[in-house]
């Protein structure tokens, strides 16, 4: 049990996964109660995705990557409050995560409305790109799928152009998420008649 001191809150922490040292890999599969599908939410935010789709999915398993500790603590409360048992949630930044992700390992990644960097001189910190690329098809198994989404237009473009040149992947149908999976990014733009920029992939298989 560990205590908040910016907010003076008890967590259990029932969830959260220890972030493994040095470059030892996440036991992804031992987490669970039961060995299924593994999917990977990067940067869960406030969590209404993974916890709509884990509710949604139960056959699958769930793991959600975010930086801040606070939001993944009460993504946890809100999973143990509404029995959502096939979750799991790690501490730390993305490409770290990703690189500590045993091979083949996965079956589908989601990444919604990550940071775009708007500032040109601000670019090279944008999470996508080729080394990001080859993270996820290292984690990726054969066939395993990779939906992103976000409301800037020209770093969806960007993205776009980064996985249509990597030759192992191939386009597929945009992921369409539920009403109860859809972020509060994704509700705050539709409030507004905005449109989200939605594009998927699939690893292909040897």
């Amino acid at each position: 049990m560990v205590r908040e001191r910016i907010t003076n809150r008890v967590f259990n922490d029932t969830f959260l996964v220890e972030p493994p040292a040095n470059d030892a890999l996440i036991p992804v599969h031992s987490l669970y109660d039961s060995l299924q599908p593994l999917e990977v939410d990067i940067g869960c935010g406030r969590g209404r995705f993974i916890l709509g789709r884990a509710k949604n999915c139960p056959e699958h398993n769930y793991l959600g990557i975010d930086l801040s500790l606070l939001r993944l603590r009460k993504i946890d409360r809100k999973a143990v409050s509404g029995k959502t048992s096939n979750i799991r949630l790690v501490h730390g930044e993305a490409l770290r995560m990703l690189s500590v992700l045993p091979p083949e390992s996965i079956t589908t990644f989601y990444l919604y409305f990550p940071d775009p960097w708007p500032k040109r001189r601000h670019h090279i910190r944008r999470l996508v790109a080729p080394p990001f690329v080859d993270l996820i098809s290292r984690a990726l198994k054969p066939n395993g799928k990779i939906h992103l989404c976000t409301d800037h237009r020209d770093y969806f473009m960007v993205m776009q152009s980064v996985w249509r040149k990597d030759l192992r992947f191939v386009e597929i149908p945009p992921y369409i998420p539920e009403p109860d999976e859809k972020t509060d990014f994704c509700l705050l733009f539709e409030a507004q008649g905005l449109t989200s920029n939605r594009c998927s992939f699939q690893k292909k298989a040897p």
